[in-house]
């Protein structure tokens, strides 16, 4: 059990910002136990600029990322996802596609970077914004102990994730 990789999928309306840096981030902090994806219900065909240069900010490879429609991972030859997570509240009211291996869900839902409007640093600061909330996430979900918690602490434990905001714990570390 210890060598098994565990694939995530994160899910977003546009599959060009929240869901793509959610991918980036669980590829590197996953250290080869979770293997990030990412997919949109309505992709727009391309990674925002914006989610690009944070990635890349932060060291981050960003040339194999597209925006792709989530019917791939539905399909017989796609990766068994461990784990669907919604990124985006449009996301999560829609009706997704049957995921083979009834895989665990959870809704971590964040405002959307790219509708943000303003200057250019007011609109980077929105996606710098995202990429810590997710990150921040990710670290906790990674860490959680799989192989101890019963599908119900999973559960409760995950969609707890999807509640913690930074304010929530940079308090904690006052």
């Amino acid at each position: 059990m210890a060598d098994r990789i565990y694939n995530v999928l994160f899910l977003c309306t546009g599959n060009s910002a929240r869901s793509i840096i959610a991918e980036s981030l669980m590829n590197r902090y996953g250290r080869g136990h979770f293997r990030g994806y990412s997919a949109g219900s309505h992709p727009k065909g391309e990674v925002h600029p914006l989610a690009v240069e944070v990635l890349r900010r932060n060291n981050y490879l960003t040339d194999a990322l597209r925006s792709k429609d989530w019917s791939e991972f539905a399909e017989p030859d796609a990766p068994r996802m461990d784990f669907v997570f919604t990124v985006c509240d449009r996301a999560v009211a829609e009706i997704c596609p049957v995921w083979p291996g009834q895989p665990m869900t959870a809704h971590w839902g964040l405002p959307d970077p790219a509708a943000v409007e303003g200057d250019e640093v007011t609109r980077i600061m929105a996606f710098r914004q995202t990429f810590r909330e997710l990150e921040n996430r990710i670290k906790i979900f990674v860490s959680l102990p799989l192989n101890s918690l019963d599908r119900l602490k999973l559960q409760k434990s995950l969609d707890d994730i999807g509640q913690v905001r930074l304010d929530d714990t940079e308090r904690a570390d006052d």
